[in-house]
């Protein structure tokens, strides 16, 4: 299904809802008008903690049509790609640093009809996008090191969204997504300086002690729109 073209998307980090309750999340982030689900696959090896299954995404596509971006954080995502494919994955978008046949990855993403997508480390130069940039539907910039829960934004980032603007500037409909260091404060800076996906976790969306995820991701919403009109 096709995107509705807009400024800006934002995607719910699934890794950050209450498993206990996850029906209800589903719930309210149709009822917020969430724009993804940002769905985080890891090993412990890659990066130092584990997440999300196959399984779970079949169950998520039960529940909703809401496209899913699988962000897979693994040392060998290729075994998984028809897996990823089979139970409904929108864009599979895996790490430069752990693929050595990158190009080739790709292409097995795209032939098992997934939307591919690169993702890069902070300290990842862009020129590893050189030669696959043309093969690509989504760039996913980690604006944290991965894997660590509630690490800062890294300042830097601001300056490689802007030049991952300039790289794609002639394809209107590519993502750049933006992933860790997502605040109220940051994400409207980051849309500025040219992301137009940012992945909304427990520092935005899905603070219960707060309000219901529908209402944060208004909020949100609301926050961004109004910096965006200044």
């Amino acid at each position: 299904m096709p995107l509705k073209s807009k400024p800006y998307y934002l995607a719910a980090s699934l890794v950050c809802a209450d498993m206990l309750h996850l029906a209800d999340e589903m719930e309210n982030l149709e009822a917020g008008q969430i724009d993804f689900i940002h769905f985080d696959v890891m090993d412990g090896s890659f990066v130092p903690r584990y997440g999300l299954h196959p399984e779970m995404l079949q169950a998520v596509k039960k529940a909703t049509k809401i496209p899913v971006a699988v962000h897979m954080m693994v040392q060998n995502p290729e075994p998984y790609i028809e897996i990823f494919a089979k139970v409904g994955a929108d864009y599979f978008a895996v790490h430069v640093e752990a693929c050595p046949h990158l190009h080739r990855t790709i292409h097995l993403i795209r032939q098992a009809g997934m939307k591919p997508g690169v993702a890069l480390n902070p300290a990842t130069s862009l020129s590893s996008l050189e030669y696959v940039l043309d093969d690509i539907d989504i760039i996913v910039l980690m604006a944290i090191n991965p894997g660590i829960v509630g690490h800062k934004l890294i300042g830097s980032m601001m300056k490689k969204i802007s030049q991952v603007k300039q790289l794609v500037k002639d394809r209107p409909n590519f993502l750049i997504q933006v992933d860790g260091g997502v605040t109220p404060e940051s994400a409207p800076e980051m849309i500025q300086a040219g992301a137009n996906m940012l992945v909304c976790g427990s520092s935005t969306i899905f603070r219960p002690q707060e309000a219901p995820v529908d209402q944060k991701i208004t909020q949100l919403r609301q926050t961004i729109n109004q910096v965006l009109k200044k």
